[in-house]
C-alpha cells in the first residue's frame, strides 16, 4: 500500500514536471530599480506564478518585494505570484548554476548589465531586461555578438521599449508613415532638423502609488549611465521605429554623430537624503561634490543624422514636478509636421498635431481618421487655423506603467516563435546603443 502510493506520487510528479516544462518561469535577478517589479504588475496566461529572485538582501530588494507585495494585495484584480527568494553574495552565481526558469528579467545595475546578459545566454536562458543594455561605446561590439549568440541558440533577448506602446506614439508613427498627410521625412539641417525631440524627466517621483526611493548609486553616471543612455534610449528608439520602420540601418555606415554636450542638475543633500534615504553623499561621488551639492552629470543634446537626415534630440533629469515627465517630437515631412506636444496648453497631457500649410493635408487626414474607426473608434479630428489635433479617446490613453505589461505580452509571443521576432530589431538595437553611447 505504502509501496503503491509512492509510485503514484511519482507519477504525479513526473507529470507535473512535464507540464511545467512547457511554462514559463521567471527569475528576477538583483532587481535594482523598480521596472523589474512593473513587469510583474499583472498576471500572464501560461506564466509559472512561482518567480525566483536571486538578489544580495539589500534595500534594492526589499523595494521589489514590498511592491510585489502591494500588487498581491490590492482590493482590484490582485496578482498572485510566490516569491523564493535566494540572497547571499553568490546570489548570481547561484542563478546560473540553478537557473528554476526560462526567462531572467534585469532592470537597473546598468554598468554591469551586460556582463550578467551574456551569461544568462550562455546558460541557455532568455533576457528581458530593461534598458539601457550598455552605457559604454567599448561594449558595442560585446552587444552585437551577445544578440548573435542568442539568435544562432534560438534564445530570445529583448529589452524593454514601453513607449513604442503609448497611443500618440502608434498614431504618430501611423502618420509619419501616411504620405497624403505627411509626404516624406526632409533631410533638415542643422538649424533646422529633421526631427527634434525633448524628454524631461524627474528624479523624484511616486510610482505604483508608493513614493520612489532611488539608490545612491543611481547618482552614479559611470555605475548608471547619464540621460541619453539611460531614459535616452526610449527617445532614440522612438525616432528611428517612426521614420524608419522595418528599415535596417547600419550604425557603422547610416549614422553620423554631429555634436553632443552633457551638463549637470545640481542637488542639495537634504534632497538627496529624500530621494535616496542616505543622510550623506557616498564616497564614489566625491569628485562631482562642489559646495556641498552634487553636480549630477546626466542632461544631454546630441545632433546626429540618420541616412543623411538630421535628429536633434534634448534629454533631461530635472529634480521634481507636479506635471509628471515629459516627451515631446516633431517630425518634419514635405506636406506637414506631425508634432507632439505636452506643455501647459495640453495640460501636460501627450496631444498630437497635423500642422500643415496645404488644404489637401487635412482632406487626407480626414480619411486617414475614418479608416481608423476600425481599429480606434471614436478617434477624430480637430481643426484649428492651419493645424489638428488629433482627438484620442480617453480609453485608449492606457498609463505608462501598464505599458511593461504589453512589452512583456510581445515578449512572451517572440518566446513562443523566436523566429517571429523581426529582423530588423537586431539593427535597431545597435543603432540605438550606438547613439546612446557615443552621443555623450
Amino acid at each position: 500500500m505504502h509501496r503503491r502510493a509512492t509510485i503514484t506520487s511519482a507519477a504525479i510528479i513526473l507529470t507535473m514536471c512535464a507540464h511545467a516544462a512547457d511554462r514559463v518561469k521567471l527569475i528576477v535577478l538583483d532587481p535594482g530599480h523598480f521596472h523589474a517589479a512593473l513587469v510583474q504588475k499583472d498576471m500572464y496566461p501560461g506564466l509559472d506564478p512561482a518567480v525566483s529572485v536571486y538578489a544580495p538582501l539589500s534595500p534594492d530588494v526589499v523595494d521589489y518585494l514590498n511592491r510585489i507585495a502591494l500588487f498581491n494585495t490590492r482590493k482590484d484584480n490582485p496578482t498572485a505570484w510566490k516569491i523564493e527568494l535566494h540572497a547571499g553574495p553568490d546570489y548570481f552565481e547561484r542563478m546560473l548554476k540553478e537557473h528554476p526558469g526560462n526567462v531572467v528579467i534585469l532592470a537597473g545595475r546598468n554598468r554591469p548589465k551586460m556582463d550578467r546578459i551574456e551569461a544568462a545566454i550562455n546558460a541557455g536562458l532568455n533576457v528581458l531586461a530593461d534598458k539601457p543594455w550598455i552605457i559604454a561605446s567599448r561594449d558595442l561590439a560585446r552587444l552585437e555578438r551577445v544578440l548573435h549568440q542568442a539568435e544562432k541558440k534560438k534564445l530570445v533577448a529583448y529589452d524593454i521599449m514601453t513607449e513604442r506602446f503609448e497611443i500618440t506614439s502608434i498614431l504618430q508613427k501611423d502618420l509619419v508613415n501616411n504620405e497624403s498627410v505627411f509626404g516624406k521625412l526632409v533631410s533638415g539641417s542643422d538649424a533646422e532638423p529633421a526631427v527634434t525631440a525633448r524628454s524631461v524627466h524627474h528624479l523624484m517621483k511616486v510610482v505604483a502609488g508608493v513614493p520612489l526611493r532611488r539608490p545612491a548609486w543611481f547618482f552614479d553616471v559611470n555605475e548608471y549611465g547619464d540621460g541619453l543612455a539611460d531614459v535616452g534610449t526610449h527617445v532614440v528608439d522612438l525616432v528611428q521605429w517612426t521614420a524608419f520602420p522595418h528599415d535596417s540601418i547600419d550604425y557603422k555606415k547610416d549614422i553620423r554623430i554631429l555634436n553632443a554636450r552633457r551638463w549637470p542638475t545640481v542637488i542639495s543633500k537634504s534632497d538627496f537624503e529624500r530621494v535616496t534615504g542616505e543622510p550623506q553623499f557616498p564616497a564614489s561621488l566625491a569628485a562631482h561634490i562642489k559646495d556641498g551639492m552634487l553636480d549630477y552629470d546626466c542632461n544631454n543634446s546630441v545632433h546626429y543624422t540618420v541616412r543623411g537626415a538630421h535628429i536633434a534630440l534634448d534629454v533631461r533629469w530635472n529634480w521634481e514636478s507636479a506635471d509628471g515627465d515629459i516627451y515631446e517630437v516633431a517630425f518634419r515631412g514635405t506636406r506637414s509636421r506631425i508634432e507632439l506636444r505636452q506643455g501647459a496648453a495640453q495640460r501636460f497631457v501627450p496631444e498630437l498635431y497635423v500642422v500643415s500649410k496645404d488644404p489637401e493635408v487635412f482632406s487626407a487626414l480626414g480619411h486617414w481618421a475614418a479608416a481608423m474607426q476600425k481599429s480606434y473608434p471614436g478617434l477624430a479630428i480637430e481643426p484649428n487655423d492651419g493645424e489638428a489635433r488629433i482627438v484620442i479617446p480617453q480609453k485608449f490613453r492606457v498609463g505608462h506603467e501598464d505599458h511593461f505589461g504589453q512589452v512583456t505580452t510581445l515578449f512572451f509571443d517572440y518566446l513562443k516563435n523566436p523566429a517571429s521576432m523581426p529582423a530588423w530589431e537586431l539593427s535597431n538595437m545597435m543603432v540605438k546603443y550606438f547613439i546612446t553611447t557615443s552621443g555623450n
